[in-house]
């Protein structure tokens, strides 16, 4: 029997089995974690996870018909290297950018569903990304199905210029067509969503809300001490801070997030026949 007191050595830890937490350094072992959401199950430190696990727990049988999976970025500013980044993203997403939606339910109720990739080059918003966030809100108006969108980004793909910077407005305008039309958006941005994206559609949810200490903000903690000089108070731009300060709702543990979900959707779109509550 092998001495499970000290560190675990390669040989005990073959790949991908073990995870150690960032939360709390606890190693565990996948398995266990996958069954508790990939949430700590000693400090409750939630994982990042991929978008198909996302699909996988929220959307109802984990299905997503997921609609323009072909739209790729191009390199407009001929970026050094650009290219070569968006290769090497294809090939380990197998997406041919960083953003997939499509048609869903949730709970029951159809849905227009959509998931950022932080895998791919930091979850960044290019034309493309901003492009499909665009679609997915002009599907939910024409269809008539709540937009609920999980955003995980660092902002803005700089490798395009300006053309990502427009998409702050581009995803923004079509927001509001779609709060003209009385369609709900549920915003759930997860750990991390910062600058361009939370600064502009991720943040225009009727309802938004996040996991337990998610980082959620536009400039990074250091620049904005360096910029004020000022120390940030404890737990700055976490989930738990924006509940407080009330740009979230609602902070959800991941195991819970489908019912949250469901139980909002029931609450705000009962049904076209029906005259339920609408935002505002």
């Amino acid at each position: 029997m092998s001495d499970s007191s000290g560190p675990l050595t390669k040989a005990q830890t073959p790949d991908g089995q073990w995870l150690r937490c960032d939360g709390c350094g606890e190693i565990l072992y996948r398995k266990t974690l996958e069954s508790n959401f990939f949430v700590c199950t000693r400090c409750g430190h939630h994982f990042r996870i991929p978008p198909d696990r996302y699909i996988a727990i929220l959307l109802d049988d984990g299905r997503l018909d997921e609609l323009d999976p072909e739209l790729a970025s191009a390199d407009p500013l001929r970026f050094p290297k650009y290219s070569d980044k968006l290769k090497s993203a294809r090939e380990a997403t197998g997406k041919t950018d960083g953003f997939s939606y499509g048609r869903a339910t949730i709970g029951g109720t159809p849905v227009v569903f959509g998931i950022m990739d932080f895998r791919f080059i930091g979850g960044s918003m290019g034309s493309v990304v901003g492009d499909k966030v665009a679609r997915a809100a002009r599907l939910a108006r024409e269809e008539r199905r709540p937009l609920v969108l999980i955003s995980t980004s660092g902002g803005a793909r700089m490798y395009e210029g300006i053309y990502s910077l427009m998409q702050m407005a581009k995803t923004s305008a079509e927001l509001g067509l779609l709060r003209q039309a009385r369609v709900p958006f549920i915003s759930v941005p997860v750990d991390p969503c910062t600058a361009g994206v939370m600064a502009s559609y991720a943040s225009l949810g009727d309802v938004i809300i996040s996991e337990p200490g998610a980082l959620l903000g536009f400039a990074g903690a250091r620049v904005i001490e360096g910029t004020i000089g000022e120390k940030l108070p404890e737990g700055f731009q976490r989930a738990e801070f924006m509940l407080k300060h009330g740009q979230v709702d609602k902070v959800v543990p991941r195991r819970d997030l489908k019912e949250v979900l469901a139980r909002l959707l029931a609450l705000l779109w009962p049904g076209e026949e029906n005259d339920g509550p609408r935002p505002a």
